[in-house]
């Protein structure tokens, strides 16, 4: 029950509070504000009401004081002597013997209140005040004794004073409505101010982080604060720039692997319907078709099991000739060009799944036939805790200027030699042997033509 009775008041409060941190703040500051600002006004006209209390106290003693000079008690009684400010002096006086009523200001009559309230000061005796409070009127009385046989009652009117005390009190309650509007919007200005660098921060990573800029905050000077802020979004956005740089890579490296069987697939499809074919021929082209497809499924599981990262989880074993006397019987082998297959160990094993030895494997040897004059030798052998494969060329060769950049990708040596290439096949034929514990090398040594070398764990 108690849940039902809060939630309808919380949700309408909920509704209520701003929504910017700004607001928020500016918020909290008024109500910090107002809260001080009540106190500090409750304490103020208190200790000003306070006072001219005792201010009202003060003058009727002071006038009791004098007009005690104008009684004599004595052995003959009690009289008042006349002075010649008698009638200023008298104004608001009682005097009594006992409780016998000697004097009394003019205007006053023995059964007014005021007159009744002096009696009862003037009967028990002592020095001390009341408040009459009438509506509109009210009457402070104090009473003063006289030699223990005389009273003096004088009283005084606090509407003067009340009045001046209420006067504080609205001039109290106009200055905090004043400085709490002032400290609102001026808190508003200032939060937002200070907001200002955050909000351009944001936009700028945002904007940097659609376009992948090179762009960052760590070179601005700015607050402690503000530094630390613009550190996180920094580490942020290379996070950002290496997941779109990663998938930019991604996307090319599938584009450059798919390319070789989609050829082969619209080749097949081009010549089956170039005119009638046989049946025979048919299932020919359809076994080729399935195998290309086959191909690019492969191609597509390998690459992205390594980018998930699961392919160094479960490498798999290869026996090594299968893969390798698979890849050199492709159609596309120019003919003018000789592949020689050497395998030192018939059951030769990599610790590597066959998939991903063929996608290793693979743009190595597109390399070695596209730069080749007339032959490419693979070479398998065992090493001391791996297996080796050796693909070589007896094509130009690399430039010894360009070894150093034959693994970044999108490089070519030479744009313009009329071979084909994107410049990606390398870079991620040694990424997929790092991933799987290896790794990929060129051989500067060799003499004529390229060497490249593909270490693996052993199977």
């Amino acid at each position: 029950m108690t849940a039902l009775l809060i939630r309808p008041i919380s949700r309408p409060l909920a509704r209520l509070a701003p929504r910017t941190l700004r607001g928020r703040l500016s918020l909290v500051s008024l109500t910090a504000a107002a809260f001080l600002m009540v106190i500090l006004t409750v304490v103020f006209n208190a200790v000003v009401r306070q006072h001219l209390q005792r201010q009202a106290d003060d003058e009727l003693r002071t006038r009791a004081a004098a007009v005690a000079t104008t009684v004599e008690t004595g052995r003959a009684g009690i009289r008042v002597r006349e002075t010649s400010n008698d009638e200023l002096l008298d104004t608001n006086v009682w005097i009594y013997a006992g409780t016998r009523l000697l004097e009394q200001p003019p205007s006053a009559t023995d059964t007014s209140p005021v007159t009744r309230a002096a009696a009862r000061l003037a009967a028990p005796g002592g020095q001390h005040c009341t408040t009459l409070e009438r509506p509109g009127d009210p009457v402070q009385l104090c009473a003063r004794p006289i030699g223990g046989a005389a009273t003096v009652v004088t009283a005084l009117n606090l509407s003067p004073y009340r009045s001046s005390a209420d006067t504080l009190l609205l001039a109290s309650l106009a200055l905090d409505a004043v400085v709490l509007a002032c400290t609102y919007v001026l808190t508003r200005l200032a939060v937002g101010r200070a907001l200002r660098p955050v909000r351009t921060m944001t936009d700028q990573a945002t904007q940097w982080s659609a376009v992948a800029s090179t762009e960052r905050f760590g070179t601005a000077e700015q607050p402690t604060e503000l530094a630390r802020l613009g550190a996180s979004l920094d580490a942020l956005l290379d996070r950002i720039r290496a997941v779109l740089r990663h998938e930019q890579q991604l996307t090319r490296e599938l584009s450059h692997e798919l390319r070789t069987p989609l050829s082969r697939i619209v080749a097949e499809l081009d010549w089956w319907r170039a005119r009638p074919r046989s049946a025979a021929d048919t299932r020919t082209i359809q076994a080729a078709i399935a195998d290309a497809a086959q191909s690019m499924r492969t191609i597509c599981d390998t690459l992205l099991d390594d980018a998930s990262g699961t392919a160094f989880i479960a490498p798999g074993t290869a026996d090594v000739l299968p893969v390798l006397s698979l890849l050199v019987e492709r159609p596309e082998i120019p003919g003018q060009v000789k592949v020689v297959v050497d395998v030192t160990h018939p059951g030769l094993q990599a610790g590597v799944a066959p998939a991903l030895l063929e996608r290793i494997v693979s743009p190595l040897l597109d390399n070695a036939l596209r730069y080749a004059r007339s032959r490419v030798g693979v070479t398998a052998a065992r090493e001391p805790g791996g297996v080796r494969v050796d693909v070589t060329d007896d094509g130009p060769g690399v430039p010894p200027q360009f070894a150093g950049q034959l693994f970044q990708p999108g490089r070519r040596a030479d744009p313009a030699d009329g071979h084909g290439g994107a410049g990606l096949g390398l870079p991620l034929a040694r990424r997929l042997a790092r991933s799987a514990g290896g790794e990929v090398t060129y051989d500067e040594q060799h003499a004529h033509g390229a060497r490249f070398v593909v270490s693996l764990p052993a199977g």
